[in-house]
């Protein structure tokens, strides 16, 4: 502020001072004597002296807003260069916050389904086991077996709910069959016909990376259901050594938008998380697409 300051007073007082002195003849012949400081021309000859010193003035104003717009300048850039620094530290900071966010909620998963499947379930399991051994043992009393049938659906009912929450959580497809049987088990579940074309190795592809492509589909197919007014959904998917990339598709009412809180914000923030993007055209009764990508590794 202070140089742009400097600046300002030496244009207003170079540049007019200047001005006046190259037209002190002009000046003159009008009968206006310019004055410049402490100098007042007082004859013709003194006026004509007075352009050359005019020019000189002129000169030297120029070359000092020279000067003190490079010190400005310099001094800028270091100001910049100290806020890009703090800048660039913050993000840093923030892409290896959301990386041990994104790797705590892996473990975390990792242990809920393990808990899940290696405790409740199994209870679940026996109980149903020790149901139907009750009834075979009780067959001569109509009410004992009444109630161990009953207690038995329930606890099938409730086995059923928890391998839905697993699933939920983390698909053992996913797991074990990797992206591509995955998605093609989801696409079998969907109560819409589902066209699935896929191609590649999706062997290379980090869990995060193939988890959020998962959901990511799922949530697709299910606004599909939900809103597209179509029984039918596409599904092209690409994977590679570099990343996978795949598009959810319909011929539907569209109009979908990525506002803040919604379904598809969520999608492409867990999509953002693994170092990917998801975009969506969705022009009103053009249908809708969703395309999602990303690297086969984080990048963290």
């Amino acid at each position: 502020m202070l140089l742009s300051a400097l600046s300002l007073l030496i244009s207003f007082f170079g540049f007019i001072g200047a001005a006046a002195l190259v037209f002190s003849p002009v000046f003159w012949a009008f009968g206006i004597a310019a004055q410049v400081g402490s100098f007042t021309p007082k004859s013709i000859q003194q006026t004509l002296l007075a352009v050359p010193a005019g020019i000189a003035l002129g000169a030297v104003t120029a070359s000092s807003l020279t000067g003190v717009s490079l010190l400005r300048d310099l001094l800028l850039r270091a100001f910049s260069r100290s806020r890009d620094s703090d800048l660039l530290a913050k993000l840093e900071e923030l892409r290896s916050s959301r990386a041990s966010l994104t790797a705590a909620f892996e473990i975390e998963r990792q242990r809920i389904e393990r808990d899940l499947h290696d405790g409740a379930q199994q209870e679940l399991v026996a109980v149903v086991m020790r149901l139907g051994m009750l009834e075979a043992a009780a067959a001569d009393h109509e009410r004992t077996v009444q109630l161990a049938r009953q207690a038995q659906a329930h606890a099938e009912r409730a086995l059923e709910r928890l391998r839905e929450t697993v699933r939920d959580i983390h698909p053992r497809e996913l797991s074990d069959l990797g992206l591509i049987a995955a998605v093609r088990e989801l696409a079998a579940r969907s109560p819409l016909r589902v066209e699935l074309t896929s191609n590649g190795d999706d062997s290379q592809l980090s869990s995060p990376t193939a988890t959020a492509v998962y959901f990511t589909v799922s949530e697709a197919l299910t606004n599909i259901a939900k809103h597209a007014g179509v029984g039918t959904a596409q599904i092209n998917m690409k994977c590679a050594k570099t990343g996978v990339k795949v598009r959810v598709s319909d011929d539907g009412a569209g109009g979908a938008r990525i506002d803040a809180g919604s379904g598809l914000a969520g999608l492409r923030e867990r999509m953002r998380s693994v170092g990917g993007d998801l975009e969506i055209l969705s022009p009103a009764g053009g249908g809708t697409e969703v395309t999602a990508s990303a690297p086969s590794q984080p990048p963290w």
